[in-house]
């Protein structure tokens, strides 16, 4: 049987703890077993206890007192502490066969930006253990009134598509902080993101459009927009999670995971429910 799991990447401070919290609830709501496995040394559990903690391996705070690192250097060294012992990770995640895996990962993108730290983990999760992966990259919900911001984490989402070699599911975080200065219909022009977002010079009284193109870099930013738009891959999904009650974005995240990771193909099979004569004759009526 296939391992299912779900990475969520994206800079620091775009509520992926917060995602990872909501997804559980949510699978908890609908009777699916799922559990976080924390691949943040500097990390504290919130609302749900981590079920797998690389902070049992290794933690940033005793690298950082033990060889005098600074945060950035530690994180790394972490990392490539774990590499070097990926049989604890086995004997960690090995067990969980029928249940979602969450990954929550570091805010440090040069994980697997600059360097293969993530796809070697992920690589060795898919060949050895039989996972099957859907990674999830968050950009925060504001970055939409920075059209310099909003294009940057693009990219970032764009290059972690090419270098992870996964299914990708992009994600705007933190819809709710926004709902006053950007309208439903100017948003979903940064979901399916147009290439006239950031070649053409915005006009009008929108707030989303209030930051002005600088000539000097009008050829730049056309090149960039068409490099987007040529391959037609970033996408995102909306996230609200200031809701509990309302988890219509956690369940169109959730589908969308469930389609890219085969998961309902990978169960085994329900027995048909037998029913006595008593209960036949019920069901007749």
């Amino acid at each position: 049987m296939s391992r299912v799991g779900i990475l969520a990447l994206g800079p620091a401070g775009v509520g992926k703890s917060t995602f990872c919290n909501s997804m559980i609830a949510y699978m908890q709501s609908i009777g699916r077993r799922a559990h976080i496995v924390n691949l943040d040394p500097a990390a504290e559990p919130t609302e749900f206890e981590f079920t797998v903690d690389i902070r049992d391996l290794i933690s940033l705070q005793d690298v950082q007192e033990e060889l005098n690192l600074g945060p950035n250097g530690a994180l790394v060294y972490c990392f490539e502490f774990l590499l070097n012992n990926l049989d604890w990770l086995d004997e960690e995640v090995g067990q969980y066969e029928d249940e979602y895996l969450i990954f929550d990962c570091p805010g440090q993108i040069e994980l697997y930006n600059h360097i293969p730290v993530l796809p070697t983990i992920i690589k060795h999760l898919q060949l050895q253990l039989n996972f099957s992966l859907c990674a999830t990259y968050l950009l925060e919900a504001s970055f939409v009134t920075d059209r310099s911001k909003f294009f940057s984490g693009t990219l970032s989402a764009m290059s972690a598509m090419i270098l992870l070699e996964l299914p990708h599911i992009n994600i705007l975080s933190k819809c709710d902080l926004i709902k006053d200065q950007v309208s439903k219909r100017e948003l979903k022009r940064f979901l399916n993101p147009d290439p006239l977002l950031l070649s053409e010079n915005p006009t009008g009284g929108n707030k989303a459009d209030f930051i002005s193109t600088n000539p000097k870099f009008q050829r730049l930013n056309k090149a960039i927009a068409r490099l987007v738009d040529d391959f037609g891959m970033v996408q995102f999904l909306p996230l609200d999670c200031s809701d509990r009650d309302k988890t219509d974005s956690i369940k169109t995240i959730l589908s969308h995971a469930d389609d890219v990771t085969q998961w309902a193909e990978s169960q085994e099979p329900k027995e048909p429910k037998e029913f006595d004569e008593e209960e036949l004759e019920e069901l007749g009526d």
